[in-house]
């Protein structure tokens, strides 16, 4: 037997493996795109399955599609869905802007598995992509794969995060150490409210996400060619994108304007911002927290990092922050992803926007890191950290800022006296204050009371 098949196609004949499911549009692309190893990941193609099960029940209830041959369709659009056939889909991101190439793709290989179950030819154009178009069904793949890959996925890793954040804010609140502002010693914080800020950040994080999501749930499908819905009844669109948001679980709705879906990509803009300002927070926490673990000799050492594997292939002992610089490596990349899909947006010319795939590419990659980092970060790291209080209470009795409570007592240029003589000769604010005589005795302690430095008001009063 032969290798190959022939397939024809507008452009004439192609050899086709004989054993793919694909057919010539897919061949040609392959052979024409041969750049990366790059392919659309498993939560677009999922997201194309449930497109053309959507479309094909919708065309069977408009009555324009036999009930055997939509039945046929769906069941090989879920085969599609659910990842049976992911070898099936060979295709180059860098390809066509329009992502036409993955469109027929899918339109072919389920034509392909539902003629096999009929008995009879299934049409990849005609019955498949039966009032459709590449232009509207990839830009709503992108919006279906991005908004249940955020809302299954990357929100639910963020609570998890948070709440751990919240945790450990309870479990160092009595744990009193130095602020740092400049990275210079800064009056006194607790350890607590760091965390508690890290809690936060991430939870105002999670709302730009959900925002996000939500801009996302408007869907191009219906305005086929340019927007102006050719080729699909007038009925197409709600129809189909009632049943996508019934097959994914997750609500979506007709674009407002399906001129603009089309030809701009400013909501999945929008949404790399609302990623690449969480990867922005998530890089200042990981720092931190690497920070706040340096050590153990030579560094801050306020907190315990978990000791999760060897550090180094020549010094004995050492133990670096790994999970911290792992979830910055990935901040890193959703930022140029970020930038990718920031110059994808600018390339929407006239009514057609022309580098969907790569854009699709870097936002399902940033969400897929983002949440597999966070997940990482927390469960290796995070949860095992523990409060070094005496390292703490030992920085914070040297740091000379805590002159700074000193300022309703014996006004600004005295306290500034103090704690500089502090830092001059190494020695606490409370040793200094009590050689120069400046406050009573009595007064010392609650002047001096570094929790009370943590809140609002002025201490000792």
């Amino acid at each position: 037997m032969s290798d190959f098949r022939i397939e024809t196609d507008s452009l004439g004949e192609v050899r086709v493996p004989a054993e793919a499911l694909y057919g010539a549009q897919t061949q040609r692309a392959k052979e024409n795109f041969p750049i990366s190893d790059l392919r659309f990941s498993r939560r677009f193609i999922e997201a194309l399955g449930t497109i053309k099960a959507a479309a094909a029940k919708t065309n069977h209830e408009l009555g324009l599609l036999e009930e055997d041959k939509a039945d046929a369709i769906q069941n090989a659009a879920k085969s599609v869905r659910q990842g049976e056939l992911d070898d099936q889909f060979v295709l180059d991101i860098f390809q066509t802007g329009s992502g036409t190439s993955t469109n027929m793709n899918a339109n072919e290989v389920i034509a392909h598995v539902a003629s096999e179950s009929l008995g009879s030819k299934v049409h990849p154009n005609d019955d498949v992509n039966m009032g459709q178009s590449s232009n509207d069904v990839i830009p709503t793949a992108m919006h279906v794969s991005a908004r249940v890959a955020m809302e299954s996925v990357l929100i639910p890793s963020l609570e998890k995060l948070a709440k751990s954040f919240e945790a450990k804010a309870t479990d160092f609140d009595d744990v009193i150490k130095s602020g740092r502002t400049h990275l210079m010693d800064a009056t006194p914080v607790r350890l607590g409210q760091e965390f508690s800020g890290y809690a936060a950040q991430v939870r105002k994080g999670m709302d730009r996400v959900r925002a996000a999501s939500n801009e996302l749930a408007e869907l191009a499908l219906g305005g086929t060619a340019v927007g102006t819905g050719i080729n699909r009844p007038e009925e197409f669109p709600a129809k189909a994108i009632a049943h996508i948001s019934e097959i994914a679980g997750i609500d979506f709705h007709e674009a407002e304007n399906h001129i603009e879906a089309q030809a701009a990509k400013d909501g999945y803009v929008a949404t790399a911002g609302a990623l690449n300002t969480l990867a922005v927070s998530l890089m200042k926490i990981a720092n931190d927290i690497r920070h706040l673990g340096s050590g153990p000799t030579s560094g801050l050492g306020e907190i315990k990092l978990p000791a999760v594997q060897p550090g180094s292939s020549i010094m004995p002992g050492k133990v670096n922050p790994v999970l911290s610089e792992a979830l910055m490596m990935v901040c890193a990349r959703v930022m140029g992803n970020t930038i990718t899909i920031t110059i994808g947006g600018q390339h929407g010319n006239f009514e057609l926007n022309v580098m969907m795939p790569v854009m699709a590419h870097a936002m399902l990659e940033s969400i897929s890191i983002l949440a597999g980092a966070c997940d990482a970060f927390r469960t290796r790291c995070l949860d095992g950290i523990q409060a070094d209080r005496e390292r703490c209470r030992e920085l914070l009795e040297l740091n000379p800022s805590i002159a700074t409570a000193l300022n309703a007592e014996i006004g600004y240029d005295m306290a500034s006296k103090v704690a500089k003589k502090s830092a001059a000769e190494g020695r606490s604010v409370r040793d200094v204050l009590l050689e120069m005589d400046l406050v009573p005795a009595e007064r010392i302690d609650g002047v001096l009371d570094v929790r009370s430095m943590t809140e609002p008001g002025i201490p000792g009063v």
